[in-house]
């Protein structure tokens, strides 16, 4: 590793720690989501696999060290390798792909997003609710449920969200969505494992929260492609700039010389 990398990893790291341990919900499963899944994807992403695998382990791993202890060995191998692979994958692409088909690839991932959010929003967390009270009603009023309303909402705000990552990003969201999807399935897959077999936890429990983990997966895929490809033009132009100045300088001393 350079040292582009080695502090790379070092920054990415201490992201995805944030990411993952600043924000959690509990499930009705008893386990808990967290967008940490998200940074795991920019880092691999923007990084490459090696930065992506450490990042995405160590970092996610010390979040469960505080979190959920029992699961911290598993992530640090769950998520090294769905960093790697996300990280390994994205960067290969595939060239030349006809306008129409990634407009429909576009609208064919949007929809695919918005009914895998839907689904699990409604499975594993049923009672979302609004208070009334909190808007200053009396304590007695009763809560509004807005379970449906509430994940057809978000369905569609990643059918928007997906749609708009498609068409900024252009033909590579296609490959990028890809890339993301198989790493998102080595982390289900992979805690399936480790919760069945290591932490012999059964099946039902497991298997309950297979679609917490799918949302997590779904929510980096929509929310990582376009903020990485963001934060890849930065370092491109910042690349860009250095390469001048040093063109710059080697040229004054070829003339000195």
């Amino acid at each position: 590793m350079n040292t582009r990398e080695v502090a790379g990893a070092t920054i990415f790291t201490a992201f995805v720690f944030a990411a993952t341990f600043s924000f959690s919900a509990t499930t009705a499963t008893g386990g808990y989501f967290d967008i940490g899944e998200v940074m795991v994807y920019i880092t691999a992403l923007v990084m490459g696999p090696y930065v992506g695998a450490f990042a995405g382990g160590v970092g996610s791993m010390l979040s469960d060290a505080l979190l959920a202890p029992q699961f911290a060995p598993g992530t640090l191998v769950i998520k090294a390798g769905e960093g790697f692979i996300v990280g390994y994958l994205g960067q290969k692409g595939v060239r030349g792909l006809p306008d129409a088909f990634q407009k429909r690839m576009g609208v064919i991932l949007g929809l695919m997003v918005a009914v895998i959010v839907l689904v699990v929003g409604l499975v594993s967390f049923p009672d979302v609710s609004l208070s009334l009270g909190q808007f200053g009603f009396t304590a007695s009023t009763p809560d509004v449920p807005l379970s449906l309303g509430v994940w057809l909402f978000a369905a569609f705000v990643a059918f928007a969200l997906t749609a708009f990552a498609s068409s900024r990003i252009g033909p590579r969201f296609t490959w990028v969505a890809l890339a993301i999807f198989l790493g998102g399935a080595e982390m289900v897959a992979g805690y399936f494992l480790y919760e069945t077999q290591v932490l012999g936890l059964g099946l039902v429990t497991p298997t309950a929260e297979i679609p917490v983990n799918v949302l997590q997966a779904v929510v980096g895929l929509v929310i990582a492609p376009p903020v990485a490809a963001r934060v890849q033009n930065i370092f491109r132009k910042g690349l860009l700039v250095g390469a001048k100045q040093g063109t710059g300088d080697l040229g004054q001393g070829k003339g000195q010389a």
